[in-house]
């Protein structure tokens, strides 16, 4: 082998034998494999050579890139396994056999309320369906009788992303998802669509003690023949009844929501300060719990549904406003403070 590739290979590996960090490492790679390293000088050699001299010279410094990008590469894992035990030894220890402290937090109340809410929503036939938080225009707006300019969009101020998307201002952006996922079901077995879909919602509003900027809703539907506002009324006050452990008091108001016709407010009684009024009731003894109505016969089509046949209601009950009610918290920002003082006080009573 030639001389000068013997010195040059015994040299780098003396260099790396020194070697104690990975960055010093990567300037002796650069020193010996780079386009002006050691190694790579080498070729110039060449020029001198005959042309068997050149074919032995050249396989022999091959070898040698060969045999560096090795024990460079061998280097390279060695010093990153030391690294990795370096920063596991300094990390704190741990005794496993301390006992485990018997407060271990609770529930946050809006989980509390949905898992009720499911719950009681199954035991009445109904499915629990989950859907994502960034949704198209089509699902939350269009797919709803909601055209693109249309004037109704102006109610909800929605967080548009950068690629067309959007996160859904509504939970009613699953209806369209949930109506053909189900509605074969129910043209060809005459099983009637009976699902709700909870999740988190997003609008750029004002905050005060009964709006928030993110909240979450728990959107529901049912389709069948012959479905009446007697149907929803009934299942929205049993829900209630369940919920509270008693009757609640509730009124229907007319309401505008392209996707229903007709549409309805539904509210109850305040139960923070009995009807009489507060700043969580806007001083009017009533809180708006659940948009709700007769699903419009275009969103029905646009579903695959023919509305000649079939009706149904739809409703986008207001789960952080009824966690407000159930667990009397007064201001709907505490909910999505973090505060321990504010949250800690809710247990899972199962």
């Amino acid at each position: 082998m030639n001389e000068n590739i013997i010195s040059l290979q015994n040299q780098l590996e003396a260099d790396i034998a020194k070697v104690e960090s990975l960055a010093d490492l990567d300037s002796i790679r650069v020193g010996y494999l780079g386009k002006k390293g050691s190694i790579t000088g080498l070729m110039k050699n060449m020029k001198s050579l005959s042309h068997e001299e050149k074919k032995t010279f050249g396989k022999e410094v091959n070898e040698l890139k060969t045999a560096a990008a090795k024990i460079i590469e061998e280097k390279t894992a060695e010093l990153k396994q030391k690294e990795i035990e370096k920063e596991i030894s300094s990390m704190p220890q741990f005794d496993i056999t301390t006992p485990v402290a018997l407060d271990r937090g609770s529930y946050h109340p809006i989980t509390l309320v949905q898992r009720q809410c499911e719950e009681i929503f199954r035991t009445m036939g109904f499915t629990v369906e989950d859907y994502s938080e960034v949704v198209t225009d089509y699902e939350c707006f269009e797919s709803l009788n909601i055209p693109k300019h249309h004037p109704a969009r102006d109610m909800q101020d929605t967080y548009y992303l950068e690629n067309g998307q959007l996160l859904k201002s509504q939970t009613s952006a699953a209806q369209n998802a949930i109506l053909k996922k189900y509605g074969k079901n129910l043209i060809e077995n005459g099983v009637p669509i009976r699902a709700i879909f909870p999740g988190r919602c997003f609008r750029n509003e004002a905050t005060d003690a009964c709006h928030e900027n993110t909240f979450f809703q728990m959107e529901g539907v049912m389709v069948d023949k012959d479905i009446s506002i007697s149907n929803l009324i009934y299942f929205m006050k049993t829900m209630l009844s369940e919920v509270f452990q008693k009757d609640i008091k509730v009124r229907l108001r007319p309401g505008f929501f392209p996707f229903v016709e007709p549409g309805f407010e539904l509210d109850i009684s305040c139960l923070i300060c009995g009807g009489d009024g507060c700043a969580s009731c806007k001083h009017s003894g009533w809180l708006e719990l659940c948009p709700c109505g007769m699903i419009h016969p275009e969103v029905l089509k646009e579903g695959g549904i023919d509305p000649e046949k079939y009706t149904g209601f739809a409703f986008g009950l207001g789960l952080t406003r009824l966690a407000m009610m159930k667990y009397g918290i007064k201001d709907i920002r505490d909910l999505n403070s973090g505060s321990l003082k504010a949250l800690s006080q809710f247990t899972d009573d199962k």
